[in-house]
């Protein structure tokens, strides 16, 4: 590990009790929206792919947290976040601007219902996103267990403008060509990307693409079926309850940790 993943700065603030102060070891902007960041990762954290941790900085006697989906999967030796610029935001106004070698916090307990567990036994996995709402699923689809428990993985994701498209584009090709992870994932991974404000052949929404079948015809593959498929949705608020309307409407029934059922959806925040 570099020496920059290795140096634990002092920070102006003391670090509160329950929280683990790690090193941001390199960030990416692909936007002038959206970030991407990575850091070290406790020796005893401990997660499922698909979980978020409240994160902030030491800027303040008392930080600001936010909830964020851990990007990375659950075997990574370091802890990935996508984010979303937020202009006066109390927290990203000042965490779009770290850089390696600065310390972010994370509260020790991960949790979050974009899980494994909390779905049903299923042959195809849908995982409908919008915006940063990809970031759970770029935790998803990096884990091996996902490809033993699913034939087939679909990934959706919608933005404004195809620049914001880029992290998943990267994202599902570096998956499938991992030393890694390309002999789990075989040919079983699919995306769908989809820029609504720009003349793409595939620019419509998602929500729209679902109702009219051409998701899937896109795509080539069969038609939504509660009794094969699951499905896991993260992006706005609007997108959540658009997308759910649809899925109950086909006979998909909401799960959770402790009730699994054919679909899951994360409302602990919004993109």
């Amino acid at each position: 590990m570099s020496s920059v993943a290795e140096a634990k700065p002092e920070t102006a603030f003391p670090i509160p009790a329950g929280v683990f102060a790690e090193t941001v070891t390199s960030v990416t902007h692909y936007t002038d929206r959206l970030f991407a960041f990575r850091m070290t990762r406790p020796q005893s954290f401990r997660f499922r792919s698909g979980e978020f941790v409240m994160i902030g900085l030491p800027n303040a006697e008392k930080p600001v947290y936010r909830a964020y989906s851990i990007a990375s999967p659950s075997w990574d030796e370091e802890l990935e976040f996508f984010s979303i610029k937020v202009p006066g935001g109390p927290l990203t106004e000042h965490l779009q601007k770290i850089q390696p070698g600065d310390t972010v916090l994370m509260r020790k307990k991960p949790t979050g219902t974009l899980v494994l567990d909390a779905l049903k036994p299923g042959k195809r996995l849908f995982l409908f996103s919008t915006g940063t709402g990809i970031a759970p699923f770029a935790s998803v689809i990096r884990d091996p267990e996902t490809y033993e428990k699913f034939d087939q993985v679909i990934l959706t994701q919608t933005c404004r403008l195809d620049a914001e498209l880029k992290y998943g584009r990267e994202l599902v090709e570096n998956t499938k060509t991992d030393e890694l992870m390309s002999e789990f994932v075989g040919d079983k991974l699919l995306f769908h990307a989809s820029a609504t404000r720009e003349g793409e052949p595939k620019g419509e929404r998602v929500t729209k693409l679902i109702e009219s079948g051409k998701l899937c015809s896109d795509l080539g593959i069969e038609a939504l079926n509660p009794e094969t498929d699951r499905a896991m949705i993260c992006g706005s608020m609007a997108m959540l309850r658009e997308i759910e309307g649809l899925l109950q409407d086909r006979g998909f029934e909401e799960g959770a940790n402790n009730k699994p059922g054919t679909y899951v959806v994360e409302r602990a925040f919004v993109d």
